[in-house]
């Protein structure tokens, strides 16, 4: 026996070994040699490290106390080490990291170059060879000896991350009925207190977290127009930075007031705005947004890239887009996989394009490991595997938090588990936020809690004729002094309740900044309008029309009847119509034409909605059938 600072060792002749045949050892430590050491050591790890320099170590296992892990200083230190070239028997030389596995209080460590990494495991002998090393066969030690150390490496670079993810919460920071609810009262749902304070428990047993958000954080509520920080609606990133995201990328409704707004909102996040394929005509990033980051969490580097619907300007007032353009996300993705396959252990898409375009994003690139996305308001109550891409997202307006967990093993996602936690709203809960949202809903309840009218029948959004579609496209046509009214089905963001009807209620109907504009239509253009409508059922509100039609023989559209007004229509005439600055500019994909020449009021539709309420007291509309079907 030798011992030294408490490093007991033993040696034994080779001789014995020569029947065994010795295996190949694993590609440890980037497939450089290995080599072990068994010892007790104390604190400092000297006495062994002192043997270690005395001797030719082959390999070994040993106890140490924490601080010494068996090589004392030496233990992370690279070496010029000489091993047998295990296929010729020839010696080499070789630098490598130190792999040193104690054995008390079962439990090792392995160095590498990487890092530290806990395991364990109960093993304590040791072999050291002061002569020159002969061959070597043990086919049963070293098996075992491999078999171990494999193991052990592959725990080693085991890694788990759980995602918490929010998308489209459309600034709804407080709690609103659970509309799905068939119970009255309906249950609250929603709102950053309950976020936070769910977020703040998950990381209270989880230190691996990392928080997204994939855009739409703005529209849905008055906040959006309150300005803080030198934004409107900055206070929602204020409350973000509380919370504590770690990035998110820019929606399409995020542009709904400007981009210099958008600007100023992503300066106020403490978290970057990412969105790779968002571009101005120079090919800049423009918006404050950046093309990828990368976050050290959980022993992880994780590539994050953002992406943005490509048909972004099918969705935004063409006023707040130009200068703008989207790159293909496909493309643009593939580019983003290429520059952080090296760079990273785990690639996250965050993207606002919709969840079928996630499904052909993962579908047509490769090395992609999980899509968080948002748009298109999809509840994945369990994410979704395409191509090997785990895709997920949470619904819209704060009702859920998304919880994704991984294991991640050699840059590749081996497991994989996720779900979605209601928010439900506790009557009483305070978090490190409450104070801040309660001032900030005291201020907006001061102006928009006043009740404007009484709604008679239910608002009831929907394809085809409806009746808050009557309504308010009637409320603007009246505003403008024009006969004929169309606004688009996507405007109205929120179905309403029989009685009274509050400012706040109208505003989250109508929370778009949208300006009241009039055009002209000829009665030959209006008739094809029509029928444009009647064949493609674009989702819009038509009011000051009413039609009576059939379908003609090879599935064609024969109008009957057409009336303005309750006169028929002239073709040679000109009738003034009135819209949206947004319905003006999406006029082709809506009645399959451009308007020209709209002329644009100081005058936003929620405010000429508003009036109209507030004139009439007491709202009753109804569907009246205005385009009917006749055989």
């Amino acid at each position: 026996m030798w011992g030294g600072s408490h490093c007991h060792c033993f040696q034994v002749s080779l001789s014995w070994l020569t029947k065994f045949e010795m295996p190949k050892p694993p590609a440890v430590c980037g497939g450089e040699a290995f080599r072990l050491a068994i010892s007790s050591s104390s604190t400092t790890g000297g006495g062994f490290s002192d043997f270690y320099r005395r001797n030719r170590m082959r390999l070994g296992i040993g106890s140490s106390a924490p601080q010494g892990c068996g090589f004392g200083n030496a233990f992370f230190r690279p070496f010029l080490w000489r091993t047998k070239k295990w296929t010729t028997g020839q010696f080499v030389y070789r630098e490598s990291s130190v792999i040193s596995i104690p054995t008390f209080p079962f439990s090792y460590y392995i160095g590498t170059p990487r890092g530290r990494h806990r395991a364990v495991h109960p093993a304590f002998f040791l072999i050291n060879t002061t002569n020159k090393v002969h061959s070597m066969r043990s086919r049963f030690l070293f098996a075992a000896l491999t078999v171990l150390l494999w193991f052990t490496y592959s725990q080693a670079q085991q890694h788990t991350l759980t995602i918490l993810h929010t998308n489209d919460m459309h600034a709804k920071f407080t709690p609103h009925e659970a509309f799905w609810v068939k119970s009255e009262p309906k249950p609250m749902v929603g709102g950053f207190n309950e976020l936070t304070y769910m977020v703040d428990s998950i990381r209270a047993k989880n230190s691996s977290i990392l928080l997204l958000d994939a855009g739409d954080v703005m529209t849905g509520n008055p906040i959006s127009d309150i300005e803080s920080k030198g934004a409107q609606g900055g206070a929602l990133f204020e409350m973000m930075n509380v919370i504590g995201y770690d990035a998110s990328c820019p929606g399409n409704h995020d542009l709904d007031i400007s981009q210099e707004n958008l600007c100023r909102l992503v300066s106020i996040g403490k978290f970057p705005s990412l969105s790779a394929n968002l571009v101005n005509n120079k090919g800049e990033f423009s918006l404050g947004n950046k093309d990828f980051t990368i976050i050290q969490r959980g022993g992880l580097r994780i590539g994050i890239f953002g992406l943005i619907l490509q048909n972004l300007a099918g969705m935004v007032n063409q006023n707040n887009i130009v200068g703008l353009k989207v790159l293909s996300p496909i493309e643009t993705a593939r580019k983003m996989i290429a520059v952080l396959k090296p760079k990273a252990d785990l690639i996250i898409a965050l993207t606002h394009q919709g969840v079928e375009e996630d499904s052909e994003l993962a579908a047509n690139v490769t090395g992609l490991d999980v899509i968080v996305g948002g748009h298109s308001h999809t509840r994945l109550k369990q994410p979704r595997l395409v191509n090997g891409t785990v895709i997920v997202q949470t619904g819209s307006d704060c009702e859920n938090l998304g919880v994704l967990h991984l294991t991640v093993e050699k840059k590749h996602v081996t497991k994989y588990d996720g779900q979605l936690l209601q928010l439900w709203a506790h009557e009483g809960r305070t978090t490190r936020l409450s104070p801040f949202i309660d001032s900030l809903k005291t201020a907006i309840d001061k102006e928009y809690s006043e009740v404007i009218g009484t709604l008679k029948e239910d608002w009831k959004r929907g394809n085809g004729e409806t009746s808050i579609g009557n309504f308010i496209t009637g409320a603007m046509a009246e505003a403008a002094g024009a006969e004929v009214g169309f606004t688009n089905n996507h405007g109205f963001r929120k179905d309403l309740s029989a009685g009274p009807m509050t400012k706040r209620d109208l505003y989250e109907v109508l929370p778009f900044r949208n300006i009241l504009a009039t055009f002209q239509l000829s009665g030959k253009d209006l008739r094809s309008i029509m029928r444009y409508y009647l064949t493609k059922k674009p989702a819009i509100q038509i009011t000051g029309v009413t039609c009576q039609w059939r379908r003609a023989d090879g599935g064609g559209i024969e109008i009957l009847k057409l009336e303005v007004k309750g006169k028929s229509v002239d073709d040679n005439r000109m009738y003034i119509c009135a819209t949206s600055d947004f319905f003006a500019g999406q006029a082709m994909q809506y009645v399959g034409r451009e308007i020209e020449q709209p002329i644009f009021f100081r005058q936003t539709v929620f405010e000429a909605v508003e009036k109209a309420v507030r004139k009439a007291k007491v709202v009753s509309s109804k569907i009246e059938n205005r385009f009917q079907e006749v055989q």
